[in-house]
């Protein structure tokens, strides 16, 4: 963690540094070392601009704190520079840590903060003259190098939130210059070493969530400038060395869950400058020293989970003029609550689980959001304190409650016969509310380093579970949580407890390398100990559901989640750590007593043939609403009953999550439309960009290609093969959500609009021609299931940020049997991609995607579309103009014009050769995918020898009429495949539309049909 004023200062002295460093550039050995160094953290940066240029690249005029993009010069001469900093903060860099920075001289700052790299810590770096070395949130393993100890220069050293191991090397002690050493959320053991106590510049110490053992060791008393010392959820021993009052420094003294200790209040009488103070679960015991109200600054103070004795001083009243949190709860206080307490408005206040005794108890528990007060008075029987007040929260009247079933930190949902109760307040650091006295919970404990943090946690990854509403949100606790199930019947329950991990995600950024840690108690018995949901669940964004069995003997239930200082606490970012729940589930293992809901009085029994009766008036009332309902609305329920279960073939999102990601469907998010409906483009909270599809409710065709497309995309991985994140279906809304493709379609790049056509060399378009041959070659021969495109064209190939071919829009695929030759099915595709024996007779076999690769290849050469290119009245198709150049011996006269001389005529004329042979009239000549595949890479380098359009005599009869269906629907004005614009329809028989067995329309929109 940098300083607030280390941040700007660096990006200062970066700036200035630019200025002198422009006119010199960077010395060779280090710009190629930049290129190592890049091409291992997946880094593109332009090596066209110089690295000391300060151009757009290297340096980024919008870096700030949080986020940065800096690589800066210095240690410049009369022909050269240096780089001296390398700021890469947030940018999901992959791989390990490059050795080769050490190849950087000069380098003084290195900044990878929340990325995804892995490896240890190269002994290489500990040549250079760091300054600064931050690494926090990343995956970083292995032990920390004793040769760290030999960069006397570093400031900061910041290894936080990573995977480190071993024992802290006593080496480090050498680091006289040191101010901040921060290495919290690690697996760092053994003790501190004695050396540590040379480190008399040191302001910042940090160590939480480590196993480090030992006593608190005495040397750090001799950190005089400490201001910040942060221990908590480590094994460490008390009690604190006797002069330990001395570092009247200290602004923030955080200590937590250490073992042992002399139980008495640690000496901190001249920290009067101490702004938080945390002793948690210390077993402190004694009396709140009085000196704590001198601490003018104080803004937090948390001595909660203690044993603490006797009365709150008056003098704690001066508190009021200067604290936001006072945490006291979990102690053994006595006496009255303070009136200035009871009337809190500005503090936050919880001195809940105490022995108060006072005359003044308050009326009722729900004393809004600032103070709680629950089990206050914990000691006490005496009915004439509000129950709540009371040990174990007795129930103030009949015990009739049996079940209970709260969505924690969301809506009220149904889930089969059980209603989830809602859970949607957001206080948090010191709340108590009760919901009709059947259940309650009590929350307690700020965020570190933000007070304004939420309460409520949303889920920003994909998720794959059944019941997927109860795992949207969660209730989040920075401390300690407790539910209660209120007036339940004595005896034993089933206690479902159900978790999904939705603030981290899997997908390698640095969302995915948070670890949470908390504890589960139920009855006052920890059940559960360190647990991480991830872990459990084996994965994010998953369900994982823990069941136990509890005894209730007095008609309360109490389920306790705490948090004890471990895991990460700032990825991917800031207070993200604490116990995280999703719902609770509380069902009986007897046979309970049934009240009635009015009276409160146990039901009667009716007689034998009343009952009876009752049955029989309400089954035949039954049959006629069924009817009723079922003639009324049974095509409604057809269409639904089509998208059940679907969330459970791939990620589940809600409505209102992609309406936040897309600005409410904003048009300006929108990035194209077909004959499904609107893609928009959204981002998610974690700042992943996706693509959402949604129906449009004029597709007649939507919810069998909506499911189609899910059912098979589901099933298939492939580089060349758009990734389907996930759906979601509510109400009358039906949405895919993909990865989000940055240059759109082939087509747009092609022939789409002058602003968005993409300057496409011509390694590229051989590139983007053998993604999209890989991609078909894995659908119909590689993957498990074989499966036909049927709509191949160029508006269906997406291109990535990198110009990668990736296959779209399986709405109309179709699943062949691998003893099936072909399948005689209804045509569907769009005109122009078709391949004739399929157009024409619905003879569909894989042959028919080859075809249309055929033609995209065409297009990809030549930059023109097939459908819309007329050279001559009698040419159709680009195809057939390109037939006759081939029989000519002019085939490269259709290269893109735009190329000009760069490109290669050898290569060009084996794609166009390639392209007329993947379309040729009879399936049986056309090549395989694997075999194109095999020509493109070069393992079959020969060029293929020119193919005559050869075709039986029927062939050539389906042909004719398939020319004149085309040549009808261009002169007609039908679009038959609109750049850019997904076209995707059926076609019926033209041959039955000429012949007069069809009564449709002449209207050429009529042949296409589901």
């Amino acid at each position: 963690m940098l300083p607030r004023f280390l941040f700007p200062t660096l990006l200062v002295w970066s700036f200035f540094g630019i200025l002198h460093c422009q006119a010199q550039p960077l010395v060779l050995n280090e710009v190629d070392a930049l290129k190592k160094i890049g091409e291992k953290l997946g880094k593109q940066w332009d090596f066209r601009v110089d690295p000391c240029s300060g151009n757009s690249g290297w340096v980024d005029p919008n870096s700030k704190k949080e986020v940065a993009i800096n690589v800066t010069c210095g240690a410049c001469n009369a022909t050269s520079c240096h780089v001296t900093s390398i700021i890469l903060k947030r940018q999901n860099l992959t791989g390990s840590l490059p050795q080769e920075l050490a190849s950087l001289t000069s380098l003084q700052f290195i900044d990878l903060s929340h990325n995804y790299l892995d490896g240890t810590i190269p002994v290489a770096w500990t040549s250079l003259p760091l300054v600064n070395l931050s690494l926090v949130g990343n995956r970083i393993s292995g032990s920390i190098p004793e040769e760290l100890g030999n960069i006397t220069t570093l400031n900061i050293l910041v290894l936080e939130d990573n995977l480190l191991q071993g024992s802290i090397p006593s080496s480090l002690g050498k680091l006289r210059n040191l101010e901040q050493l921060l290495l919290s959320g690690n697996n760092l053991t053994g003790e501190l070493p004695k050396t540590l106590g040379n480190l008399k510049n040191l302001t910042y110490f940090r160590i939480d969530g480590n196993p480090i053992s030992g006593k608190i060791p005495s040397f750090i008393v001799n950190w005089s400038k400490i201001k910040y010392l942060e221990m908590q959820g480590t094994i460490l021993e008390g009690p604190f060395p006797p002069n330990f009052s001395t570092l009247e420094t200290l602004s923030e003294l955080r200590v937590t869950d250490w073992k042992g200790g002399d139980g008495k209040f640690p000496p901190l009488e001249n920290m009067i400058g101490l702004t938080r103070l945390v002793l948690r679960n210390l077993s402190i015991s004694g009396e709140l020293p009085n000196y704590i109200p001198r601490m003018a600054n104080l803004k937090t103070l948390d001595l909660s989970f203690n044993f603490l004795t006797g009365r709150i001083p008056e003098s704690y009243i001066s508190l009021e003029n200067h604290i936001s949190f006072i945490f006291l709860t979990n102690n053994n206080l006595t006496g009255a609550i303070p009136d200035w307490i009871l009337n809190t408005r500005k503090q936050l206040i919880d001195i809940s689980y105490n022995s108060f005794n006072g005359s003044n108890a308050p009326p009722d528990c729900h004393r809004g959001s600032n103070l709680n007060v629950v089990s206050s008075y914990s000691s006490t029987n005496d009915n004439k304190v509000t129950p709540c007040l009371r040990r174990n929260n007795p129930c103030p009247g009949v015990a009739k409650y049996y079940t209970l079933f709260i969505n924690c930190g969301g809506p009220a949902w149904t889930i089969g016969e059980d209603e989830y109760q809602g859970d949607t307040d957001t206080e948090g650091p010191s709340y108590y509310i009760s919901y009709n006295d059947k259940w309650a919970y009590s929350s307690t404990g700020s965020f570190d380093h933000n007070d304004n943090e939420p309460f409520l946690a949303t889920n920003v990854s994909v998720l794959n579970m059944s019941n997927p509403e109860l795992y949207m949100t969660a209730r989040l606790s920075p401390l300690s949580l407790k539910y209660y199930g209120l007036c339940l019947q004595n005896g034993p329950y089933t206690v479902n407890l159900h978790f999904a991990e939705i603030m981290f995600n899997n997908n390698q950024t640095y969302f995915s390398v948070g670890r949470r840690f908390f504890d589960v108690s139920i009855q006052g018995k920890k059940v559960l100990r360190d647990f991480n949901i991830e872990t459990e669940a084996k994965g994010t964004g998953q369900a994982f559901n823990k069941s136990f069995t509890a005894n209730v003997s007095e008609n309360t239930l109490e389920i306790h989640f705490q948090w004890a200082g471990k895991g990460t606490t700032s990825v991917p970012h800031k207070n993200v750590y604490g116990p995280l729940v999703s719902a609770i589930s509380v069902t009986p293992n007897f046979t309970p007593i049934i009240y009635d809901s009015l009276s409160n009085k146990k039901e009667k029994k009716l007689s034998t043939g009343a009952i009876l009766g009752i049955v029989a008036a309400g089954c035949v009332l039954i049959v006629l609403i069924s009817i009723f309902i079922w003639f009324f609305l049974r095509r409604k329920y057809a269409a639904n009953n089509e998208l059940k279960g679907l969330e459970l073939l791939t990620g589940y999102f809600t409505l209102r999550q992609l309406k936040a990601a897309t600005r409410n469907f904003n048009p300006a998010n929108k990035i194209g439309e077909g004959g499904f409906g609107a893609v928009y483009k959204g981002v998610l909270p974690d700042g992943s960009v996706i693509a959402v599809k949604q129906l449009s409710s004029k597709s007649r065709q939507g919810n069998r290609e909506f499911i189609n497309e899910i059912g098979m995309i589901s099933a298939l991985q492939h580089p060349n093969l758009v990734k389907l994140f996930g759906c979601c279906v509510e109400g009358n809304q039906l949405l895919l959500i993909y990865e989000y493709m940055e240059n759109n379609s082939l087509a747009n790049a092609l022939f789409g609009p002058e602003r968005d056509r993409l300057t496409l060399d011509w390694q590229t378009r051989r590139r983007v021609c053998l993604g999209l041959a890989q991609g078909l070659a894995y659908l119909h021969e590689e993957s498990r299931l074989k499966i036909v495109h049927r709509d191949i064209k160029a508006t269906n190939v997406l291109l990535d940020k990198d110009l990668n071919a990736k296959i779209s829009d399986f709405g109309l695929a179709r699943l062949v049997e691998e003893n099936e030759s072909h399948i005689s099915t209804r045509i569907a595709g769009t005109i122009g991609y078709m391949a004739p024996e399929y157009a024409m007779r619905g003879y569909l076999t894989d042959k028919a995607d080859v075809y249309s690769f055929g033609v995209v290849t065409l297009e990809i050469v030549s930059g023109m579309n097939n459908t819309s290119y007329r050279q001559k009245e009698e040419f159709v198709y680009l195809l057939d103009w390109a037939y006759v150049l081939q029989e000519q011996g002019r085939l490269l006269e259709l290269v893109d014009e735009s190329l000009g001389a760069n490109y290669s005529e050898e290569e060009a004329l084996q794609m166009l050769n390639l392209a007329l042979t993947c379309t040729n009239p009879a399936p049986s000549l056309r090549p395989t995918m694997s075999t194109v595949v095999s020509i493109l890479s070069g393992h079959n380098p020969e060029l293929l020898s020119s193919v005559k359009r050869i075709a039986s005599n029927s062939d050539d009869t389906s042909l004719k009429a398939f020319n004149k269906l085309s040549n009808y629907s261009q002169s007609s004005g039908v679009s038959i495949d609109g750049p850019w614009i997904d076209s995707s329809v059926s076609v019926q028989s033209y041959q039955e539309e000429n012949s007069g067995q069809s009564s449709t329309s002449k209207n050429p929109s009529n042949y296409f049909s589901a």
